[in-house]
């Protein structure tokens, strides 16, 4: 039996297969520890979606080639993006690793771990169109709220994106085996369910009857007892039908809350990412989602700088924004990715591109601003996420909050609050940007 430590990177998709790469481990008798230091193996499941991602791995891949140097760890196995984006680069100008895996071969992980043990290099790429593998997993998420990964890959081919090279073709998981996994997760307490792909609204159309499956899956997942919050990420607007937004509207489980990645909203622009849609589209679809599902709060991601994106261009998306008022707001400087069609295309100066998403998150913040200001005095259901030694103070989230990209409730109780806990909480104030609160008594 081994030590292998694992270090997770990028998305809550390649966290989740991070935790599955974990579970073939342990049962392959091996011991999966927290703690890299002593580490047999350190596995680092990597991401390369854009420079900064790119970054941080190589950044983890030399520090952990440090440790190896002072002998406080064994080998190193790269998986993940980087790897499959950069299978030949990464042991030619990163001595430290001793083996690889791309995307498609990380249900590989423990014959990889126990040929490096052996002293073998490893170096496996597998077919990134394959069906998934079904496996279990060791949740590193906090046990009352997990993620479930219903699909696979991507079709959509916008034309800055890398990952349907990374990923493969769309691949959904039978629905069969997403409930079986979603009841296993309510069984180990997991409160809330977090739905996740690259593209969730695309759900059950590479299936039999080529039909958007993700109304029907929700509602499936909604009838699971244990679960008490459903929460949707990453759907593509002109996926978004009257059926889905039914199901949001009329199931108590799922929060009034949505992920719709839209990139931009000039025409123009978004032609050239190859994206569906146009920006009257949006304006109606977002429209449409706050009539009918009241208090819903809508969270978006829009890139700057993009190829062709002049000052006309970046003014419209600033007035869409200031026009919608979406309550969440992610902006991104435009970064060229080697292999996709955007980077060929002539770009404004990075520096550019970086002022601007910096003016997207200044109009974002005043927005938010209003959202948490128009939150005081109102009575709000939060989930409790833990306890933070440095504030004293209890912390969770409202339905509101998706974790780790969203904000936070400071909760003041003079009673202990438990993990995965949901509590009713009396906003009146801020603490830097996030609501505080009490606990009102049920």
């Amino acid at each position: 039996m081994a030590s292998i430590g694992f270090i997770s990177l990028g998305c809550a998709k390649n966290q989740v297969d991070c935790e599955r790469m974990m579970y073939r481990v342990a049962e392959a008798g091996h011991d999966v520890q927290s703690d890299v230091v002593g580490a047999d193996v350190v596995v680092i499941n990597t991401c390369g979606f854009i420079d900064s991602a790119k970054s941080e791995a190589i950044d983890h891949i030399l520090q952990m080639g440090q440790l190896k140097s002072d002998g406080l760890i064994g080998k190193i196995l790269v998986t993940g993006c980087l790897s499959q984006r950069y299978q030949k680069v990464i042991l030619e100008e990163l001595p430290e690793v001793d083996g690889i895996l791309g995307t498609g071969s990380y249900t590989e992980v423990v014959p990889a771990i126990e040929a490096l043990l052996e002293g073998r290099q490893v170096v496996d790429f597998g077919s990134i169109d394959a069906p998934e593998q079904e496996t279990g997993r060791i949740l590193t998420t906090p046990e009352h709220y997990a993620y479930l990964k219903i699909a696979e890959g991507c079709d959509n081919r916008c034309s800055y994106c890398i990952i349907p090279y990374l990923r493969g073709k769309f691949r959904s998981r039978t629905m069969d085996d997403v409930l079986y996994e979603a009841r296993l997760l309510a069984d180990g307490g997991v409160k809330e369910l977090l739905v996740v792909a690259q593209d969730t609204s695309r759900y059950g159309t590479d299936l039999g009857d080529h039909k958007r499956l993700l109304p029907e899956l929700l509602r499936k997942l909604c009838e699971i007892d244990g679960f008490r919050w459903i929460r949707i990420h990453y759907v593509y607007p002109d996926e978004v039908d009257d059926e889905l937004i039914e199901v949001m509207a009329t199931e108590p489980k799922i929060v009034k809350y949505l992920d719709i990645p839209i990139q931009h909203c000039n025409d123009k622009i978004l032609t050239l990412m190859n994206r569906r849609g146009n920006g009257a589209f949006l304006r109606e679809l977002f429209t449409k989602l706050r009539s009918r599902i009241p208090g819903i709060v809508l969270r978006t991601s829009v890139i700057t700088g993009l190829p062709g994106e002049g000052e006309e261009e970046f003014a419209e998306l600033c007035e869409f924004l200031k026009e919608m008022r979406l309550e969440r707001v992610g902006a991104f400087p435009f970064s060229p990715e080697e292999g996709t069609p955007a980077a060929d295309m002539e770009f404004p100066d990075a520096e550019i591109a970086q002022q601007r998403a910096q003016m997207v998150e200044t109009i974002q913040s005043r927005i938010m601003d209003d959202y948490n200001a128009a939150m005081i005095g109102k009575e709000l259901e939060v989930l409790v996420d833990g306890y933070d030694e440095e504030f004293c103070q209890f912390f969770g989230r409202t339905y509101a909050d998706s974790p780790e990209i969203d904000g936070r409730v400071w909760i003041a109780s003079d009673e202990p609050l438990t993990e995965g806990e949901f509590v009713k909480v009396s906003i009146d104030g801020l603490i830097d940007g996030d609501l505080s609160g009490y606990i009102v008594e049920e």
